[in-house]
């Protein structure tokens, strides 16, 4: 049984032809991020015939069983990555939507420090910062 096979089960998901290619979409995708319309492209440019319809299902399918997270980085369409035990931040381009992922060990401390000066305890978070290339 191939990973992508056990990773559905697992999940309670029937392994079915669509949700394999585009959970090996993700997997394969150097990028991370990808947009509904984005994999709906890929899985046309690779032969698969496989309807729009279905990749929103499908990616809400994911999302509810733990498989990929969404993001709403401009508050307009949102965009998928598989879903992970380590936390993350991200960068969005704003001139062309490329998203960067990283890690600060600073940050994550001092977030989780302004919790505790406000008396809370901080059980989940999410920080997007929107950049741009500098000129010059």
């Amino acid at each position: 049984m191939t990973t992508q096979n056990q990773e559905l089960k697992k999940v309670g998901l029937k392994v079915t032809l669509p949700r394999l290619k585009i959970l090996q979409m993700f997997e394969s995708n150097p990028d991370g991020h990808m947009s509904a319309e984005e994999v709906y492209k890929a899985l046309q440019d690779s032969g698969e015939d496989v309807g729009l319809a279905t990749v929103y299902r499908v990616l809400t399918q994911f999302e509810s069983a733990g498989l990929v997270s969404k993001h709403n980085f401009d508050g307009t369409h949102a965009v998928y990555e598989l879903a992970s035990e380590e936390h993350h931040d991200h960068m969005v381009n704003v001139d062309n939507g490329e998203v960067v992922e990283f890690v600060d060990d600073v940050i994550e401390k001092r977030q989780h420090e302004i919790a505790e000066q406000h008396g809370f305890e901080l059980v989940d978070h999410s920080l997007v910062l929107y950049v741009r290339a500098k000129k010059g």
